[in-house]
């Protein structure tokens, strides 16, 4: 993950812990907007990733505006001074209906990431994981190098995204906290058994087992006087490439001289299939009518059947089932965690997000906010810049606050990945 490619990027990867009991909005004091378990998220610290959150939109392409909710009344008279000139310019009420979209956008962003970064880093200090300050600035030098090959663009960056070196620090160790806590799910599964590779290798055969495959040589016609001309020429001692670029009608085979190779029971026309493993190999057949015309072939080569011998098979089915094993256990993992961290997670009414507590029930799960499972790549919010590579100066991805959030809170800046 590269924290220089979404600053504006405001969550985290969900992971599990499990946490007791919930709690609901009337636990939020006045000047915060979130409680998760005793730490407080601050309105200061709201307003701080909120406004990097609207200034890294404005870098991606969108408004440069950051909406001054509850009136946006700044908002709307920017919007005005925006207008091309002799266009008709909509009514306050439009422009006020899409300041207020336009923040409600940005506020379940930043939400989302306040929060998410705190179920990580809670997280990641329950299971004793952590990242060295040399191994972050490593990934930190990397980052930058990559996404801005001269300092010049860097500082242009910091500069207009309101983002300082720290923010963007605490995102890439966010990524890698991330990251350690995914490895550590992952590298704790039960060793896998002898019993457990037979098992799937008895269940599982027919991907060990080769079957019969026949090379040919083909022409297909249209019509069965076509492929009874080709067949007398074929018969006269003609090539089956000089007779196929002649006559045949399958412009695959045509284009390697007649060939086909690899035909496998079961793949073809019935009528074709049977006719082929019937027939001996260097013996000239056809016509042979099938839905798609008639054709005239020999079989140049047969591969017999050949079973993978369990002994032969047993690593790569223990690298099957390690993945597989790994890759369930993540998942457990994602849903245990969101849903435990979920319960102690409170929010001020005006700022609830489907991560509170206290939200309404959802018809469908949103999923886990940017960033995804720990260790996957989180999305950019809206606004922020792609995830490909970005163009020199783009905001890095997982650059976060500006400033550490007091006693484990947020980081007040740009939001981090979530788990």
């Amino acid at each position: 993950m590269n924290a220089f490619r979404a600053l504006a990027g405001v969550s985290v990867a969900g992971l599990c812990a499990l946490v007791a009991a919930g709690c609901g909005g009337d636990d939020v004091p006045s000047d915060a907007v979130a409680k998760v378990g005793n730490t407080v998220i601050t309105q200061e610290q709201f307003d701080r990733w909120y406004e990097n959150a609207a200034k890294s939109q404005a870098q991606a392409g969108g408004p440069a505006i950051v909406p001054d909710a509850p009136t946006f009344t700044k908002c709307v008279a920017q919007l005005k001074s925006q207008a091309p000139k002799g266009a008709d310019v909509p009514k306050d009420s439009a422009l006020e209906k899409q300041c207020e979209d336009n923040y409600d956008q940005l506020k379940q962003q930043v939400m989302q990431f306040l929060i998410q970064s705190q179920w990580v880093q809670q997280e990641a200090e329950e299971q004793g994981v952590a990242v060295k300050d040399a191994e972050v600035r490593r990934l930190f030098d990397d980052q930058k190098k990559q996404a801005f090959p001269k300092e010049a663009a860097y500082k242009q960056f910091l500069a207009s995204s309101g983002a300082t070196e720290e923010d963007i620090i605490f995102r890439v160790k966010l990524d890698a906290l991330q990251g350690k806590l995914a490895e550590k799910v992952q590298k704790d599964q039960a060793e896998i058994t002898d019993e457990d590779l037979e098992e799937y290798y008895d269940k599982n055969k027919e991907r060990f087992t080769q079957p019969e495959q026949r090379d040919l040589n083909i022409v297909l016609t249209k019509t069965k006087a076509k492929a009874d001309q080709a067949k007398r020429e074929l018969e006269d001692g003609a090539s089956f490439k000089a007779v196929s670029e002649r006559y045949s009608t399958d412009q695959a085979s045509k284009a390697q001289g007649g060939k086909l190779p690899g035909v496998t029971r079961g793949r073809q026309d019935k009528a074709f299939d049977d006719a082929v493993f019937d027939a001996k190999t260097d013996e000239l057949v056809g016509p042979v009518k099938t839905q798609f015309g008639w054709y005239v072939f020999e079989v140049t080569n047969v591969t017999a059947a050949n079973e993978q011998s369990f002994d032969d098979a047993k690593e790569t089915i223990r690298g099957v089932l390690k993945q597989e094993n790994e890759s369930k256990a993540l998942q457990d993992f994602i849903e245990d965690f969101r849903e435990s961290y979920k319960d102690i997670t409170a929010c001020r009414s005006e700022f609830v997000v489907p991560e509170c507590a206290n939200a309404p029930e959802a018809e469908t799960e949103t999923g886990p906010a940017s960033g995804g499972a720990p260790g996957a790549q989180q999305a950019p919010p809206q606004g922020a810049a792609p995830q490909g590579a970005p163009p020199q100066g783009a905001a890095p991805q997982g650059a976060a606050p500006q400033g550490a959030a007091p006693q484990g809170a947020a980081p007040q800046s740009t939001p981090p990945p979530a788990p």
